[in-house]
Order: C-alpha cells, then sequence, then structure tokens
C-alpha cells in the first residue's frame, strides 16, 4: 500500500499553526506583518529570465572548501534550491521533502540537486547532517549567486527583533555578516548552464512542490 505523503504546503502550515500557538504573541505579530508585506510587494523586478545563462559565483562547501555551482553540477542538468538557512523550520521542512521525493526522480533522471544558502559552512554541515540530506548543501557567501539573480530581500527591523527573541542573529549565521537572505527559490538548469525555469516565493512560508519542479524540469529539459 503506497503511504501519501504530506505536500509541503500541508506540512507549512501545520508549522505555522504550531508556532503561532507556542511562540510569544508580539513575535507572531512581526512574522505576520513581515509576510503580508513581502506578499504585497510581490516579485522583485530583476529576477533573471529563463533562457540567459545562470550566474555563478565563489561558493564554499559544508567544510569550508572552495566551489562554484558550476562545478558541483558537473556538466549535468541541476535543480537548485536557494533557501534562507538552517535555523528556518520551512527551510528543514523542504529539504527533507526534496531529500525522500525529489532526488530520487532526479537521479533517475541523471540531474543534480543543489541547495544554496548565505549561511556559513558551518550550517551547511548542520542542514545537511540535520535532515540527512545526500545532495549538495553549499553556501553562497554574500549571496552571490542569489543576489546576480535578482532574488534578494532584507527583513524589516521588527522581524529581526522577533528573530532575536527566539535566538536566530542572521549577521552571525551569514558568512558575510549581513542580514540579507534570498527569497525561497527553485531554479531548473540545464546541461550548458542555462537557466531554464525559475520559481520565486517572496511568502517564505511556501515553497515549490515537487511535483511542480518536476514538470517543469521534463518540459524544459529534453
Amino acid at each position: 500500500m503506497t503511504t501519501v505523503q504530506p505536500t509541503i504546503a500541508a506540512q507549512a502550515a501545520a508549522v505555522h499553526a504550531a508556532a503561532a500557538k507556542r511562540l510569544p504573541p508580539e513575535v507572531v505579530a512581526a512574522f505576520d506583518a513581515d509576510r503580508s508585506a513581502l506578499n504585497a510587494k510581490g516579485l522583485p523586478a530583476q529576477i533573471t529570465a529563463p533562457g540567459a545563462p545562470m550566474p555563478d559565483g565563489a561558493l564554499l562547501d559544508p567544510h569550508g572548501a572552495a566551489t562554484t555551482l558550476t562545478r558541483a553540477r558537473d556538466g549535468r542538468p541541476a535543480v537548485v534550491v536557494f533557501y534562507r538557512g538552517a535555523w528556518c523550520p520551512y527551510c528543514n521542512l523542504t529539504l527533507r521533502t526534496y531529500q525522500r521525493e525529489l532526488l530520487p526522480a532526479l537521479t533517475e533522471r541523471g540531474v543534480a540537486l543543489i541547495a544554496l544558502s548565505p549561511q556559513k559552512p558551518d550550517g551547511s554541515l548542520s542542514m545537511q547532517e540535520t535532515n540527512e540530506l545526500s545532495f549538495a548543501v553549499l553556501s553562497d557567501p554574500g549571496n552571490s549567486v542569489a543576489g546576480q539573480l535578482g532574488i534578494l530581500t532584507v527583513a524589516s527591523d521588527d522581524v529581526h527583533k522577533a528573530q532575536s527573541v527566539l535566538g536566530v542573529d542572521l549577521t552571525t549565521a551569514n558568512a558575510d555578516g549581513t542580514p540579507t537572505l534570498p527569497m525561497p527559490t527553485v531554479a531548473v538548469v540545464d546541461a550548458g548552464g542555462v537557466l531554464r525555469w525559475i520559481d520565486v516565493h517572496p511568502d517564505y512560508t511556501t515553497r515549490t512542490e515537487v511535483a511542480e519542479i518536476l514538470t517543469a524540469l521534463d518540459g524544459s529539459i529534453s
């Protein structure tokens, strides 16, 4: 009997509901206001369009060794996932889902799965080990790749204060010492390094579902 796995949206809704009951009201209010503002603002105007070369930059693996997106792809098409950090519960549940449901399908297709965040390598290592991820989890110091892609955002001071209540300090977690983050994004890159599809989420509690990625992959890379 096949077990139907919950969607990322359903998992995220459960995390959000639990947090609303557990966290201080002022923290919940700050996060909710931030999400409303992000949704109202919508997508950034300068997102790289499909058909352009996928940006690349100086990345670090979980042990601090220098690498690049091109090196990580190793001549293969790739699904590149931009996430905020190991401290983000929505990132954790999404990458676990991709490990369980997306990675096997990509492996069958000869497609790499690569996750990038602005956090320090030790954060990447924590994300990889805690969630038992077997795909590449890399640091994008200074949001080099994410910035070229046009998907960056900075939360309000109220959100930074709310995060500090929870013990999260982005200036410590991020490799460049700033609180800048990528919007959760999935990009499909072909074997030649061309961006073929991109899905950007201003609301960090929403993510790209596995079925959407596979449909986009099969429709954009022959």
